[in-house]
């Protein structure tokens, strides 16, 4: 009997696929057709190409899709615990075994597990994992009891396994297990023609998602976008294009904006290099990571002396400065870091109580308002009267600007 012919058009609308690249949809037609048996299956491609999806598609389409399917990201489960996540332990087989633990591949039990990242799986799990696949069968961490298990596997990889197999890391007997069938997810970059429509339809989500505008491209800008790499793949496609939904003003992007983004998307990032003992780039990491934590305790010290002035108003019931002043200060002011001669130490001490009097709080609620009264009018003559520039400068917007202007008398200044 031939087979029936797959309808691409229903699958891509069911998983939100986008894509009319020959070798990508022969990637989801290989999926489907796969689906029913019960071999193993070995997806290859970049990071964030959607191996995720294939994945998916062969659950659903096969006889298992009414009973487990669960995921494990194998590069970013510690070495020490990936056995016990994949097969479960025993009471007391290790310090924090503090009770028996199902794993994944009793919890799969006739339904697929989708090993995510294999390449980073330690060379022990490794001979385990085979096993399994051989035999169905497995030992928790710490026990003798041999258990069995039907669980589909299915494995992605961005790793040269051949590679990784030559230089013994990794098994040769599970590659082969493994390799009966495989399937090759294309990069982006190999699949040019579907880079534009992926970016209308994230640009699209992201602008019904949050009520704005959706962006469009010149037909110069287009081009810049097609031909870009996109090491990131689809999943770099999606941040960039929510990155650029919200960051730029004008809606329709031309070249010369969409240069400056890919410029940004293009940044070499060096992470060793950073974290490098005694690198100049360490040196400045630490002395910028300084620079920071200094000036997020000077914005929380002088937003301490705030409140301890407001709680001596509160106490002695002496009327507050004039009607958002304090609100707009506790409001705006974290942006303005203060300068350091004006943040002085809180020391808490023990000491009598001080008696403070309704005239020594209302004189310097009112040298409070006299110096806040010259400092918008000094503002206001070196802007030559720009209120626009003077509520920058202030620190504070330009709605509370006009408010304190009408406030101290000012509008004809």
């Amino acid at each position: 009997m031939p087979r029936k012919e797959i309808d691409l058009v229903s699958l891509k609308n069911r998983y939100g696929i986008v894509g009319t690249d020959p070798a990508f949809e022969e990637a989801l037609r290989m999926a489907v057709r796969v689906a029913p048996t019960d071999f193993p299956v070995l997806i290859i491609g970049e990071t964030g190409a959607g191996k995720e999806n294939i994945a998916r598609i062969i659950h659903d389409y096969s006889d298992r899709r009414r009973n487990a399917y669960l995921t494990i990201d194998c590069g970013s489960t510690p070495e020490g615990t990936i056995e016990s996540e994949l097969f479960g332990h025993k009471k007391g087989s290790f310090t924090d075994a503090v009770a028996d633990r199902v794993g994944l591949f009793e919890s799969a039990n006739g339904g697929t597990l989708f090993l995510d990242e294999l390449g980073n799986m330690p060379l022990k799990v490794q001979v385990r994992l085979l096993r399994v696949l051989e035999t169905g069968t497995y030992v928790r961490v710490g026990d003798s009891e041999e258990r069995h298990t039907d669980v589909r596997v299915v494995a992605a990889t961005n790793a040269d396994l051949m590679a990784m197999m030559q230089n013994g890391r990794f098994r040769p007997d599970l590659y082969y297990r493994l390799n009966t069938i495989t399937i090759y997810l294309p990069s982006l970059r190999e699949r040019r023609g579907d880079i534009y429509p992926l970016f209308v339809r994230f640009a699209q989500e992201t602008a019904e998602r949050y009520k704005i505008e959706r962006i469009s491209l010149t037909e110069e800008a287009e081009k810049l976008l097609e031909n870009f790499p996109w090491p990131g793949n689809v999943r770099q496609l999606k941040n960039f294009a929510e990155k650029l939904s919200f960051m730029e003003v004008e809606r329709n992007v031309t070249a010369e904006v969409m240069q400056k983004y890919l410029d940004m998307e293009n940044r070499p990032v060096h992470p060793v290099t950073l974290y490098s003992a005694g690198s100049d780039e360490r040196q400045q990491y630490n002395q910028e990571s300084l620079l920071q934590q200094v000036q997020k305790l000077q914005v929380e010290v002088a937003n301490l002396k705030q409140i301890v002035y407001e709680l001596i108003i509160h106490s002695h019931n002496v009327a507050k400065p004039q009607e958002g002043y304090t609100s707009s200060l506790r409001r705006e002011q974290p942006l303005q870091l203060p300068s350091p001669e004006d943040v002085t130490p809180v020391r808490v001490v023990e000491s009598e109580p001080v008696d403070v009097t309704h005239e020594e709080v209302a004189a310097d609620d009112e040298s409070l308002a006299s110096q806040e009264r010259r400092a918008i009018i000094a503002a206001l003559k070196k802007h030559e009267g720009s209120r626009k520039n003077t509520a920058k400068e202030l620190g504070i917007s330009e709605r509370t600007l006009y408010r304190k202007i009408k406030d101290y008398g000012l509008e004809n200044k």
